[in-house]
């Protein structure tokens, strides 16, 4: 069996807990942590349109580049520590959800965080990428809350009867 967690700032640590108490200990684990190409984007860009194309080596992106590579790699450090048992790394760049679904390809379960609303229960509480991986994903989902989960007095009431 090949399980794929989906390891995000804030919400990991809800994933690494459902691995350790849902996947079999025969299991390979891997854990995926994946980086937008947004924020080092706008640092190049913001430097090119605002401060000028002739010093490339002063180029803010690339310094943003590297420290999201070195936090992708202290998570997943500190990820790997709380799962306690052997366990591969991936770190992915780009369309954060379309690589998640990539790297679930052939896998038997993609474990993920709830990314939204998380005060209440519904639909609201999955943010765009966490539904386009749960939408698409190639494998079973296990979708887990983060922290505990609201209580069901956070359903809506359903709309009003219209004849």
């Amino acid at each position: 069996m090949r399980v794929i967690a989906w390891l995000v700032e804030g919400t990991w640590p809800g994933c690494v807990d459902a691995v350790r108490e849902h996947a079999p200990d025969t299991a390979e684990v891997v854990l995926l942590h994946v980086s937008g190409p947004e924020v080092p984007g706008l640092a190049h860009g913001a430097f090119a349109g605002l401060l000028g194309r002739g010093h490339p080596e002063r180029d803010p992106g690339d310094r943003v580049e590297a420290l999201g590579g070195s936090s992708g790699a202290e998570l997943l450090d500190a990820a790997a520590e709380r799962l306690g048992r052997p366990c591969a790394r991936e770190e992915r760049s780009g369309r954060v959800e379309r690589e998640v679904v990539a790297a679930a390809e052939g896998a038997d379960l993609l474990v993920l965080a709830r990314d939204g609303d998380r005060s209440r229960l519904g639909p609201k509480s999955l943010g765009p990428a966490v539904r386009f991986a749960v939408d698409h994903a190639p494998c079973p989902v296990l979708l887990v809350w983060p922290e505990p989960a609201p209580g069901l007095g956070t359903i809506p009431p359903p709309p009003p009867h219209h004849p």
